[in-house]
C-alpha cells in the first residue's frame, strides 16, 4: 500500500495536554525529581534572602551603625551566597539526570510501542518521518527538559517569593511592577502564539525533508539508472527552501521575545527607580529598602526574560513531544484470540490447537496446515476493495500458486493468512478454526515468509539465519543453509558463518542475500511457507541451485507461491489466476493450458518466457 504522508502541522494540537503528559514521566524518577526541586527551591529562596539582606547592609552602612552589625550582615550574606551556589549545582545536576532518564524512558516506550503497531501503520507513514521523530524530536525534547524544567521552577519560586517581599516593602512600587508584568505577559502570549504555529510547521518541514533524503539514499541506484539526479536535486531544494522559510518565521518570532522582554524590563526598572527615589525623598522608604526592591524587581523580570529567551526551544520541544505522543497513541496490534498453540502434553513433538469449548473444556486439534478462504472480501481503505469473493483451499502439503497482473491481489491474499490485515467480510479457516480466534503470535509462529525484497540485519550470517529460530543450534543453522544451497558460498567467505553483514547485506550479491532469506525460513521449520516472488531476483544458475533445496523445504508443508518464474508454477497442485482482485481461473498447469484462457495467454504471449507477473 502506498505511503500516505499527512501534513503533521495541520493536526489538532493541545500544548497543555502534551506538557502534562511529558511531566508525568517524572513519576518514574521521584527521588531525582523531588531532590532537584528541593535544591532548586532552596537556592531560589536563598536568592530571595540575599536580595532582602541588601536593605539592612546598606542601611547600617549609610547610618554609620556599629561595625559589628555590618560585619554580621555581611557574614550572613556570605552564608546565603554559599547556599545559593550549592543549591544551584545540586539542583542542576539532579534535573539533568532526571531529563536524561525521562528521555531514555520515552525512547523505550516509543520503540516498544512501534514494534507493536500493525503493518498498516507503516504503509501510511514513511520511514524517514519516523526516524525524524526518533532523532530530531527526541533530541529537542531532551534539551528542553535539561534547561527549561529547572528554569520554570526557579521562575515560579522567585516570582512568588519576591512578590511577597516587595508587597511588604512598598505596595505602591509593587503596583507599578504588576502593571509592567501584565504588559510583558501580554507580549509573551501574542508572540508565543505566533511562534508556536511556526515551530510546528518547522518540525513538520524538517521531518518531510529527512523523509525525502532517506528515500533518495535508499534508492540511489534507481536515481542514477533513470538519470533522476537533476529532478531529485530540484525537489530537495524545494523542500529545503520550505524548511528555510518555516525556520526563518519561527526564529523571527522566537528571537523577537528577547529584545521585547529586555526593553520592557529596563522600562520597569526605570519606573521603579523614579517612584522609589520620590518615596525616599518623602521619607517613606530607606535607601536600603529601595536597593532591595530594585533587586527584587530584577529577580522578577529575569525569569520572565530567560523563559522568553528559551521560548524557541520550548515551543520546538512541545511540537516534537506532540509528534512523539502521536506515535505512542496509535492503536497497537492486538494479539487477540482464545485459541493457542500447544505441544503434545504426553511429551511428543506434535503441535495442537488448544480450542476452548462452551462447557469450559478444551478441544485439541492437530496442527496440519489446512487453509480455507470462504467468500473473503478485503480493502486497504474503506470503500475500496482489493479482493472480491475469494474462495480457495490449500490442503496440508499442497503447493498453491498465484499468478496475474501487478496489483491483482496476489500478495494481499498471503498477507491476510498471517493477519497482517483483518478481512472485512468472509472467513479464513486454519485447520477448520477461524484465524480471528487464533492468537497472532501462535498463528505466525507456524508460518515463514520469503520476500522478494530481502532484509538482512547487522550481524553475522549465522545470526541472520538464526533470526528464523533464535534458539537454533549451529548444526541447525548449517543444515538450513545446506537445504537452501547457501552453505557452499558461505564456506568460501573469509570468515564463513561469522562473516559480518553491513548495510542490509550489501557486501553480498542479491542472489546470496536471497539464499540467506530462504535459509532463515528453513531453520524456522514452518508448517506453512509463503514465497512472495522469492526467486525473482535470482539468476537462472542460482535458481537451479535452490530448486532442489526448495523442493525439500516445501515437502510436507502447505506452500503459497506468488509466481514469477514458470518453473515455480508448473508443479503446483493448483494455480490461481487473479485479475482485479478476483480469481478468474483455477487448476493445475495442464488444465489451465487446455482452457486457453488468461493463464494460457500469459504463457503464449511470452513464448515460454520465465516472467509471468506481467
Amino acid at each position: 500500500m502506498k505511503n500516505q504522508k499527512k501534513p503533521l502541522h495541520l493536526r489538532p494540537k493541545d500544548p497543555k495536554k502534551t506538557l502534562i503528559r511529558m511531566f508525568s514521566y517524572f513519576r518514574y524518577n521521584k527521588i531525582m525529581f523531588f531532590a532537584g526541586i528541593f535544591f532548586i527551591i532552596l537556592s531560589s529562596a536563598a536568592q530571595i534572602g540575599a536580595n532582602g539582606m541588601l536593605s539592612p547592609i546598606i542601611d547600617s552602612f549609610v547610618k554609620n551603625s556599629d561595625r559589628s552589625v555590618f560585619i554580621k550582615y555581611v557574614l550572613i550574606m556570605a552564608v546565603i551566597v554559599g547556599v545559593i551556589a550549592i543549591g544551584q549545582y545540586l539542583g542542576s545536576m539532579f534535573m539533568a539526570k532526571l531529563a536524561q532518564s525521562t528521555v531514555h524512558r520515552i525512547r523505550e516506550d516509543m520503540f516498544s510501542h512501534m514494534e507493536k503497531l500493525p503493518v498498516s501503520y507503516f504503509d501510511k507513514h514513511s520511514h524517514g518521518d519516523l526516524m525524524s521523530t526518533f532523532t530530531n524530536d527526541v533530541d529537542m525534547l531532551n534539551q528542553s527538559l535539561e534547561q527549561s524544567v529547572s528554569q520554570v521552577i526557579i521562575s515560579v519560586v522567585s516570582v512568588v517569593g519576591s512578590f511577597g517581599v516587595m508587597l511588604y516593602l512598598s505596595p505602591i512600587l509593587t503596583a507599578v511592577v504588576v502593571i509592567m508584568l501584565v504588559v510583558m505577559f501580554a507580549s509573551i502570549k501574542y508572540v508565543g502564539k505566533k511562534s508556536a504555529k511556526n515551530f510546528r510547521a518547522q518540525q513538520a518541514a524538517l521531518a518531510d525533508m529527512n523523509s525525502y533524503i532517506e528515500e533518495m539514499m535508499t534508492g540511489q541506484k534507481v536515481v542514477k539508472v533513470f538519470n533522476y539526479e537533476g529532478r531529485a536535486i530540484k525537489t530537495f531544494n524545494k523542500k529545503n527552501e520550505e524548511l528555510r522559510k518555516t525556520s526563518t518565521d519561527a526564529s523571527a518570532y522566537g528571537t523577537m521575545l528577547m529584545p521585547i522582554m529586555g526593553n520592557l524590563s529596563f522600562v520597569m526598572y526605570a519606573l521603579v527607580s523614579m517612584f522609589g527615589a520620590f518615596l525616599v525623598m518623602k521619607g517613606r522608604m530607606s535607601v536600603g529598602n529601595i536597593a532591595s526592591f530594585l533587586q527584587f524587581t530584577r529577580t522578577i523580570s529575569r525569569p520572565i526574560t530567560m523563559v522568553s529567551n528559551q521560548m524557541n526551544m520550548l515551543l520546538a520541544a512541545l511540537a516534537g513531544a506532540e509528534r512523539i505522543f502521536n506515535v505512542m497513541d496509535e492503536e497497537a496490534e492486538i494479539n487477540d484470540g482464545d485459541v493457542s498453540l500447544v505441544r503434545d502434553p504426553e511429551g511428543g513433538n506434535s503441535l495442537y490447537w488448544k480450542v476452548p469449548k462452551e462447557n469450559g473444556e478444551y478441544e485439541r486439534i492437530p496442527l496440519r496446515g489446512f487453509i480455507t478462504f470462504e467468500n473473503v472480501n478485503f480493502g486497504y481503505l474503506q470503500g475500496q476493495r482489493v479482493l472480491n469473493n475469494i474462495n480457495l483451499y490449500a490442503k496440508p502439503g499442497q503447493k498453491i500458486a498465484f499468478v496475474g497482473s501487478t496489483g491483482a491481489g496476489k500478495t494481499t491474499i498471503t498477507n491476510l493468512i498471517n493477519r497482517f490485515y483483518e478481512i472485512s467480510e468472509g472467513t479464513i479457516l486454519y485447520d477448520g478454526i477461524d484465524i480471528k480466534r487464533i492468537k497472532k503470535y501462535d498463528l505466525r509462529s507456524t508460518m515463514s515468509i520469503v520476500l522478494q525484497d530481502v532484509h538482512l540485519f547487522e550481524g553475522t550470517i549465522a545470526d541472520n539465519i538464526r533470526y528464523g529460530k533464535l534458539d537454533a543450534t549451529d548444526e541447525e543453522v548449517v543444515a538450513a543453509a545446506k537445504l537452501a544451497n547457501a552453505h557452499y558460498f558461505i564456506k568460501h567467505l573469509p570468515k564463513g558463518y561469522d562473516t559480518m553483514l553491513i548495510a542490509d547485506g550489501q557486501n553480498l550479491s542479491q542472489g546470496e542475500r536471497q539464499l540467506l532469506s530462504i535459509a532463515r525460513s528453513a531453520v524456522a521449520n514452518p508448517i506453512i511457507l509463503i514465497l512472495d516472488e522469492a526467486t525473482s531476483s535470482v539468476d537462472t544458475r542460482t535458481e537451479k541451485l535452490i530448486a532442489e533445496g526448495m523442493d525439500k523445504l516445501m515437502e510436507g508443508r502447505t506452500t503459497f507461491v506468488i509466481a514469477h518464474r514458470l518453473s515455480t508454477v508448473r508443479d503446483a497442485n493448483a494455480i490461481m489466476v487473479l485479475e482485479q482482485g478476483e480469481i478468474i481461473e483455477r487448476g493445475d498447469h495442464d488444465e489451465l493450458m487446455e482452457q486457453k484462457g488468461r493463464y494460457y495467454a500469459l504463457n503464449t504471449e511470452n513464448l515460454g518466457a520465465v516472467d509471468l507477473d506481467c
